[in-house]
């Protein structure tokens, strides 16, 4: 499975996706079952009934190729900012790109006239 991501700066939303097979299973336990996809076949982003895929999903020489919704917080990475697209050979949870370390509070200075 060929996965692609749609990067968007979301805060306070987070994902975990799961490949099971030829579906993908978001964190909710929600499943979306690619198993009927044929060679050629083009499902639109219409046709799938949630906010997660961002594109169609398609079988490509044998392979599902699907782009899903990365949300970014606001101290997102730059692996976030512009992910790399993934080929999954094998069933379980993907692996995202992460986060920068959150900044520290911002605390302000009092300026003297010492």
């Amino acid at each position: 499975m060929k996965i692609e991501f749609f990067p968007q700066r979301l805060d306070n939303v987070s994902v975990l996706y799961e490949i099971k097979g030829e579906s993908v299973v978001i964190a909710n336990g929600e499943a979306f079952d690619f198993s009927k996809v044929e060679e050629g076949d083009f499902l639109p982003r219409e046709a799938i009934n949630s906010p997660w895929f961002m594109g169609s999903v398609t079988r490509v020489n044998g392979e599902l190729a699907l782009t899903l919704l990365l949300p970014n917080p606001i101290n997102y990475s730059p692996e976030q900012a512009f992910p790399a697209p993934i080929v999954v050979k094998k069933s379980g949870p993907l692996v995202l790109p992460q986060p920068l370390p959150k900044p520290l509070p911002f605390e302000p200075v009092e300026l003297t006239d010492e």
